[in-house]
């Protein structure tokens, strides 16, 4: 009300001044026509002038805001397979971790739709994005915390003097690094670690609550019937770009090193290719949190209500709608009237209804497999293609954001543009569901068997090797070699080793800057070199790289077509008074049936297939070695399941929808029967009455 006041004062001032410059007699007339046209026009100009009272402006903020929060949630699984060698962490902790947000999310969730319009809308928004900030701040603290990151290295630095090169006869002199003594320090440094990144997912899914509802539901009711499907269609795509976004600016901070506000470039000895690199993680989450930080001020200055906008020339054409909303508010009014208690009483049996609709139940059913499989999916992605095709992290986050994202974007917007194009009735939706999945699965099949074999890594995958087998390590026992020494080398017989140390190797040459150019005096190596150089071997089958991403981009496209033909099975499906609550039960089932298991079930999955594990203060860190084609066949398996049980779910809704409409037409034939017989006597006996 005090914008409205304001501006009504406004407009009396303009309207004395107008009376002081004109004659009596035009002051006359203008007085008399003030009210009536001059002064809701002024108002209206008034109104606009602050932006805070314009629906366009609240779109720019939110479309702003909903960005740089996806950005904070989709930047950790992009740099998950970084935090997991930074911290030693297992597939499944990094999964945990990555589904923790949803914990807080589904805690409130439920209580959002009670909320409604009972609160400041804009201010309560501006809180939780400040949570989401903090989050952000809280996610990046792990590196502040703790002290540099330790790798292996062969050449000795200002940063260590340490080196894992074959020393005979120096007993003591070869410890490096990774085989120090385990510090009580170093074993709570590590479960700090854990309970700040927990504490901060957990305050991100409570501040991400409000942020979309309540914007949506704002923009809804002060933009006008016109516009309102234009400003949701924007958030919608920010909402599809958003991910996209984070994975791009994960492929850009992980290039940076780790510790780049710790160390002088002068003194990494690692390029980022190297399996022991660690990118600078925690930076995008300052970049993140700092928008989100800057976003959320805005929200603090729009107002509880804002007049209702207005465009010109659609006045008439409203007037209905106007009436229409006039009678339903009533109803919405009476919703809104309802204790806490009464909404909590209601909830289950409105669950219940909706729960014991057939085609409701299955087509959310379908959802939650179709997002059990983006959820690992997205946070495993990049691991998979760092692992299955030796690529490093910056560039696999490169390919999910430029391609795979944008795929399921186009995806939606197709299955959205069929949907309107041809109008289709329930049935029809099912069967473009159950096409999509079909051609969804025979896309991803060949996909199990598009991959690189594991590389051949001396005592862990391969042990033909002259110094594995029956000589029992005799080539390379007497350097005397730490068990959990990490510093890959490939051999010039095409084997890895997972140190120069367990190669024999004695001698290296350096470039100027001291880094690595190869290793000699390997007596582990056949051949009369004996010779390596710094890094992986790699998989060796990059051809395959290119088929392997169109495939999986082309069945995410498919897959993505089912997406708003299965919301609208589920909003035309069920009773109009249970729709908000609906849509609020499917995403509540998302979250814990989909969502919050997904990342941890793909985890388990990825670690099942380990073949060397990293060991940190006795206990199990991350992983350094899989079995490549088992890491395939379980992480792609575990999809194509998912993908098979939501094409079953799609079909048995076509049958349904199928059976339901064979009967309604029979039912109005057998309705039209008696009609015809009726026309039929009528017609017989017109002639004996027109004589």
């Amino acid at each position: 009300m005090a914008p409205a006041v304001v501006a009504e004062g406004q407009c009396r001032c303009q309207s004395r001044r107008g009376e002081l410059r004109e004659s009596p007699a035009m002051a006359d007339r203008m007085t008399s026509t003030a009210a009536r046209s001059s002064r809701p026009d002024v108002a209206r100009k008034a109104l606009c002038r602050s932006p805070f009272l314009s629906i366009k402006f609240f779109v720019f903020c939110h479309g702003l805001l909903q960005l740089s929060q996806l950005l904070v949630s989709g930047y950790l699984k992009s740099s998950i397979s970084t935090i997991e060698r930074r911290y030693g962490l297992s597939s499944q902790t990094s999964g945990l971790l990555a589904s923790f947000n949803e914990v807080g999310n589904t805690l409130l969730i439920v209580f959002l739709s009670y909320l409604g319009s009972r609160v400041h809308r804009p201010r309560l928004i501006g809180a939780g994005a400040l949570l989401v900030s903090l989050a952000g701040f809280l996610m990046a603290l792990p590196h502040f915390i703790t002290g540099p990151y330790h790798y292996d290295q062969s050449v000795p630095s200002t940063f260590s003097n340490s080196t894992d090169l074959c020393q005979p006869g120096a007993p003591g002199a070869g410890a490096n690094l990774s085989d120090a003594s385990c510090t009580p320090h170093a074993s709570r440094e590590n479960h700090e670690v854990l309970l700040v990144m927990f504490v901060a997912q957990a305050l991100l899914g409570i501040g991400g609550v409000p942020i979309q509802p309540f914007g949506i539901s704002y923009i809804d009711d002060f933009a006008s019937e016109r516009n309102s499907p234009l400003y949701l269609g924007i958030l919608f795509s920010v909402t599809i770009i958003g991910p996209g976004v984070a994975f791009m600016l994960g492929s850009a901070m992980l290039r940076f090193y780790v510790d780049i506000d710790k160390v002088s470039t002068a003194e990494v000895q690692l390029t980022n290719k190297d399996p022991r690199w660690v990118g600078a993680w925690w930076l995008g989450f300052l970049v993140a949190a700092s928008l989100v930080a800057l976003s959320a001020l805005p929200y603090f200055f729009f107002p509880r209500e804002m007049p209702k906008e207005v465009v010109r020339g659609t006045d008439r054409g409203s007037k209905k709608r106007e009436d229409m909303l006039r009678q339903l508010r009533p109803r919405c009014e009476h919703a809104e009237s309802l204790s806490l208690a009464e909404f909590i009483r209601r909830f289950p049996a409105v669950l219940l209804r909706n729960l014991r609709h057939p085609v409701y139940l299955l087509v959310v059913l379908a959802q939650v497999n179709l997002c059990a499989m983006v959820a690992g999916l997205a946070t495993f992605m990049g691991k998979f293609l760092e692992r299955q095709f030796s690529l490093t992290a910056s560039l696999a986050n490169m390919i999910i954001g430029a391609v795979n994202i944008p795929g399921a974007t186009v995806g939606i917007v197709v299955g959205g543009a069929i949907l309107k194009r041809f109008q289709m009735s329930l049935r029809q939706c099912s069967a473009l569901c159950v096409l999509g999945m079909l051609l969804c699965l025979l896309t991803a099949f060949p996909l199990l068997f598009l991959g690189c074999p594991t590389q051949r890594v001396a005592g862990v995958t391969y042990w033909d090797s002259p110094a594995f087998g029956h000589q029992d390590t005799a080539c390379s026992a007497q350097c005397r070699c730490p068990q959990r020494g990490f510093n890959p080398i490939c051999g010039s017989d095409g084997v890895e080793y997972t140190s120069p140390c367990s190669a024999g190797c004695s001698d290296v040459s350096t470039h100027p800057d001291s880094s690595v150019l190869n290793y000699t005096g390997c007596s582990c190596i056949a051949g009369p070199a004996g010779s390596a150089r710094p890094g992986t071997c790699g998989t060796g089958c990059s051809h395959l790289f290119v088929p392997f991403v169109v495939l999986s981009c082309l069945a995410g496209i498919l897959a993505s077509t089912t997406h708003t033909p299965s919301f609208m099975l589920i909003l035309r499906s069920i009773q109009p008074e249970d729709k908000s609550f609906a849509v609020g039960i499917q995403f509540m089932l998302l979250r814990v049936l989909a969502w919050m298991p997904g990342p941890v079930l793909y985890g388990s999955a990825i670690d099942s297939s380990c073949l060397l594990w990293e060991r940190r203060c006795e206990r199990r860190a991350a992983c350094r070695y899989y079995d490549n084609t088992l890491f395939r066949q379980r992480y792609l398996g575990l999809q194509f399941f998912f993908e098979v049980c939501a094409f079953l779910c799609f079909g048995a809704v076509y049958l349904i929808l199928s059976k339901q409409e064979r009967e309604a037409s029979q039912a109005q034939e057998t309705k039209a029967e008696p009609e015809k017989e009726k026309l039929a006597g009528s017609s017989t006996k017109s002639p004996e009455s027109k004589v």
